[in-house]
């Protein structure tokens, strides 16, 4: 069943049991966009205005966040990234290109794996691609239990700071309220049962060197998450893959400085269309 959602063309369709609001934009070769945690999917809404008369644009809230459902029980990023391929299927799209930020970057890893022949070229934003070590699933697991305990807000609190570089918390309180909004919007069990999936993600390292098409990494010069040098190594590691680094932005580089976001999509489009 397909119901219309926000003013953006929103749908809903019914995924692996799970209902998931999805937006569908703009026509031509796909490219799937998939959000960072704790985010949803409107945190791409100045890259689907500036590419949507490049290409077809598919925009999805995973599971648990955003207008998706709440799947009772944990999950894992592979649960993430077949929701995808199945949202892929539905729509009648065999291949594509993703674009993955943060979390979603760990989601398009895990649909390579999975699904390498319905790839056709990969963005990876402010990611990375090994898995965490003890101290960081720890972490994770300390971030969960706090989620559960005390809400979406307090996770607002913590996570804001970490995503963003501290001159954009000084100097733009417009960004700031945009992604405290977006995080205190999403259900505490799924921001807990995500930092648990995050946490036993598989090691994607491996992967790197075995992508065969179009392949670009992106980061912030100060994401204090996935630092530059950790993108540096990754994008050595892709055969051919293009590194852009946006000077002044944090953790969520599209956000903070959507305009160099875009021009380097724009360039990983054309790489799409040779």
């Amino acid at each position: 069943m397909i119901s219309k959602a926000d003013s953006r063309r929103a749908m809903k369709l019914q995924i692996n049991g799970i209902d998931i609001d999805y937006r569908d934009e703009g026509a031509g070769l796909p490219i799937v966009f998939v959000h960072a945690y704790p985010l949803n999917k409107t945190m791409w809404d100045d890259q689907v205005a500036a590419l949507e008369g490049h290409c077809r644009i598919i925009t999805l809230d995973l599971r648990g966040f955003g207008q998706s459902g709440n799947p009772a029980g944990p999950f894992s990023i592979d649960d993430m990234a077949a929701d995808v391929r199945a949202l892929m299927s539905a729509l009648s799209i065999d291949r594509a290109a993703l674009v993955g930020l943060s979390m979603g970057g760990y989601v398009s890893l895990a649909f390579y794996r999975q699904y390498p022949e319905a790839v056709l070229g990969i963005v990876l934003a402010d990611t990375r691609a090994s898995a965490d070590n003890t101290e960081g699933r720890e972490r994770r697991m300390k971030a969960a239990e706090k989620a559960e305990r005390e809400g979406s807000a307090a996770v607002a609190q913590d996570m804001v700071q970490a995503l963003l570089a501290p001159a954009t918390v000084a100097t733009r309180p417009d960004i700031v309220e945009r992604v405290r909004v977006m995080i205190e919007r999403n259900k505490p069990q799924a921001l807990a049962a995500a930092q648990r999936a995050m946490a036993g993600r598989a090691d994607s390292t491996g992967l790197l060197s075995k992508m065969n098409f179009p392949a670009m990494v992106i980061v912030g010069s100060a994401d204090a998450l996935t630092p530059p040098a950790e993108a540096e190594v990754m994008a050595s590691s892709i055969p051919g893959a293009r590194l852009h680094i946006i000077d002044g932005a944090g953790h969520l580089s599209n956000v903070e400085h959507p305009a160099e976001f875009n021009r380097a999509l724009i360039e990983f489009t054309e790489m799409l269309h040779k």
